[in-house]
């Protein structure tokens, strides 16, 4: 029994002949993880300026329960030592409740095996769906219909869309290295979803730098769901279906295209494997070896993404009442 006080009685001999015994002072045993920026790059000992370079560190994540614990001793040591906070951003991770908001446990029945879960819903559905749902510091009810919703919605017009876009580009045998059409070539209709494409990126860009991945999320889905497939493949479904090659169908296929790059680039960070399988589709080569997406402002139109959200909202209405 390594326990006190059995321990205590216990002396071990040092290669030098000297005694060994247990260490008798003590101290909070989450020192050692406060201790984590130094230990793991062996500082101050070596390695100094990379020490240096990493530190503080610029996102943390936990329980809430490690307030007291590692948040704490963090800042504690690195005030002591360094004059200087630990870290620069923090999250406290919420708790995954059940459908009905109680906590999961094995006594009241309602717990939720995760392994099962992910066998049967993948793990890109159960990810972009408690992302999506919660902020990741609120607390999150979860209900598998929630999954398959998900997996309807967002995943099944995405995988859809793609297979539109596939189905007829390999029919023309389309080059995505093709010269672009110039813009001022293009439809009103081409211009406008390059635009909210745009626009999405920028959002996207801005949320990931606050760390706001719930926003990204929604606002993925939603160019997906209701700009991309609702409206925009619905509406020119008829420039990749004739039968002449031009201008006008090549602008087409490259506008698709570019949306649908970027979509998986977008996704990448939430539904990693899904969005990689598209975008090798796509290129031919893995969307996390991509760089990431730029916003062009020059291909913004505010102006025109006013106007086609009214006539969607106008078209929702009379839908809705006919």
């Amino acid at each position: 029994d390594l326990h006190r006080p059995f321990v205590d009685d216990i002396v071990l001999v040092s290669p030098s002949g000297k005694p060994m015994k247990r260490e008798a002072d003590l101290i909070d045993v989450w020192f050692d993880s406060g201790a984590m920026p130094y230990a793991q790059w062996h500082y101050p000992f070596e390695t100094e300026g990379t020490f240096q370079e990493k530190f503080p560190a610029a996102f943390i994540a936990e329980g809430v329960d490690q307030t007291r614990g590692w948040f704490y001793t963090l800042h504690a040591i690195a005030t002591l030592t360094q004059d200087s906070v630990a870290y620069r951003t923090v999250v406290s991770n919420g708790l995954v409740l059940d459908k009905h908001g109680q906590k999961m446990s094995k006594r009241l029945g309602n717990a939720v095996d995760p392994f099962k879960t992910l066998d049967q819903y993948g793990a890109d559905a159960v990810r972009w769906y408690m992302i999506g749902n919660a902020a990741p510091w609120d607390n999150l009810k979860f209900d598998e219909e929630g999954i398959t919703e998900v997996q309807r919605k967002f995943f099944r017009a995405l995988f859809n869309t793609y297979g539109f876009f596939a189905l007829y580009a390999n029919i023309d045998g389309f080059d995505p290295e093709t010269p672009a059409v110039p813009m001022e070539q293009r439809t009103e209709m081409d211009r406008w979803i390059l635009s909210r494409l745009n626009s999405l990126v920028t959002q996207c860009d801005a949320a990931f730098a606050d760390y706001e991945p719930t926003v990204v999320a929604r606002a993925v889905q939603d160019f997906v769901v209701e700009d991309l497939s609702n409206w925009y493949v619905r509406l020119n479904r008829r420039r990749f279906w004739k039968g002449e090659a031009g201008t006008d169908k090549t602008a087409a296929f490259q506008t698709l295209f570019r949306c649908l790059e970027v979509v998986a680039q977008l996704s990448a960070p939430i539904a990693p494997f899904y969005a990689d399988r598209l975008y090798r589709d796509l290129r031919g080569s893995s969307v996390h070896l991509s760089d990431w997406p730029e916003s062009d402002k020059a291909l913004i139109d505010k102006e025109l993404e006013a106007r086609t959200r009214l006539a969607q909202r106008l078209t929702s209405l009379v839908l809705s009442i006919r």
